[in-house]
């Protein structure tokens, strides 16, 4: 679709859910008042059209495709491009979509309860990855780099608090284990993401964002379990650590 100033904000989530969060941002209703246009919004709330469409083909094409060989990155390198790009992307996200479940609980928890449970795990998978993430970006991947600089000047390095990496590795797999059945319960309640006949912008764009964080965090999981952890564990065992 290309946009103009007179394209609907209706036309444009419903093209690209991933422009919701946008008109959210900017505290557009595309939901309700959908049938307005660029311009008016803009006039609306005093944007400039050029700033709107610009964010707007941003997140249009935030999701191009991109073929990187992770396995062939240093464990360091890996580390950095998980806390850049997944860890942040769920703070980006996350807060978003809790947003719109909430709403949806508001207008249609009556006739669609299962609406309150995907809001309970959902938040709770919130909470629960952003204390994972914090443990990963303060304690592990430090670690990591530390250990690749220590490898890449010949140089030795402390024992850590943890003995071994491969101590927390295994706390944070079992926490992928549990945020994996988590959205595995999110998928069967809404039916894979698929959003009732009839229902409103919201709930689909709500639904089509819960499904691309599920993608999202289950590419996270398996950079972090089959790339970044393993390349982690033999990075250790090239070298002898002093205390």
């Amino acid at each position: 679709m290309k946009l103009t100033n007179k394209t609907t904000i209706g036309e444009i989530v419903a093209d690209d859910f991933r422009t919701a969060a946008i008109f959210t941002k900017y505290h557009i209703d595309f939901c309700c008042k959908g049938y307005r246009t660029i311009e008016e919004v803009c006039k609306k709330r005093d944007i400039e059209q050029s700033e709107l469409i610009e964010h707007i083909e941003k997140a249009r094409n935030s999701s191009a495709n991109q073929s990187f060989d992770y396995k062939s990155w240093p464990a360091d390198m890996i580390a950095d491009y998980i806390t850049k790009t997944h860890h942040k992307y769920i703070e980006e996200k996350a807060p978003i979509i809790i947003q719109y479940l909430t709403k949806l609980c508001g207008i249609h928890g009556a006739i669609h309860p299962e609406l309150h449970e995907i809001h309970t795990i959902f938040s709770k998978s919130t909470l629960d990855l952003t204390a994972h993430m914090k443990r990963e970006e303060l304690v592990v991947f430090p670690f990591i780099k530390k250990m690749k600089s220590a490898q890449s000047k010949g140089t030795p390095f402390d024992l850590p608090p943890f003995f071994s990496i491969e101590n927390p590795i295994v706390s944070l797999r079992e926490d992928h284990i549990t945020e994996g059945q988590r959205f595995k319960r999110i998928a069967a309640l809404t039916n894979n993401y698929t959003p009732p006949v009839e229902s409103c912008a919201t709930y689909k764009a709500a639904f089509a964002m819960l499904q691309e964080f599920d993608k999202d965090l289950k590419k996270h999981i398996h950079m972090e379990n089959n790339i970044l952890f393993p390349k982690a564990i033999e990075l250790e065992k090239t070298f002898e650590k002093v205390s």
